[in-house]
């Protein structure tokens, strides 16, 4: 067996070409899945494996590059921001703010990728959160009650 490591596979030159499996990778929810090896064996994919082959092939239909690593994998803060999608000024604003914990065993901080994700969900579980909170107070004050041909002005927001 080999060690794991991360690896960024680019996506095919007609990323296209991927929506057949799309379609029949999509199509196969809560079935059990096989891979025929090179000597014809069938291996059954655990669900976990099937999902992560269903997530990469449709990630690759969409023209994205696809980065396997596994949860231990320490990361550069220029890495890291680019996971995030910030700035490496703000990821390292988000260091030093104790949002994600981090080490700095030279001069340079790395960050754990489990760190990371385990930031990333928290913050899109906060804004999912906010979002629903919205929702809740938009259904008090019956926004969701005003017929779809009654124009909507936004209230003024300062006090004058």
């Amino acid at each position: 067996m080999t060690a794991a490591s991360e690896r960024t596979v680019l996506p095919p030159a007609r990323p296209e070409s991927l929506a057949g499996w799309v379609a029949a990778l999509s199509s196969l929810r809560g079935e059990t899945a096989a891979l025929v090896a090179p000597n014809g064996a069938h291996l059954d994919l655990p669900p976990e494996v099937f999902e992560v082959l269903r997530q990469v092939v449709f990630a690759m239909s969409q023209g994205l590059a696809i980065t396997v690593a596994p949860q231990h994998t320490v990361l550069t803060t220029s890495e890291a921001a680019h996971l995030l999608g910030v700035s490496r000024p703000t990821l390292v604003r988000l260091l030093e703010a104790g949002e994600i914990p981090y080490e700095q065993p030279n001069r340079h901080p790395r960050v754990m990728l489990a760190d990371l994700l385990a930031y990333q969900d928290r913050v899109q579980r906060a804004r999912a959160a906010g979002l629903d909170e919205m929702v809740r107070d938009g259904e008090d004050s019956g926004l969701y009650d005003l017929p779809l041909d009654t124009p909507f002005e936004r209230l003024p927001t300062d006090d004058r």
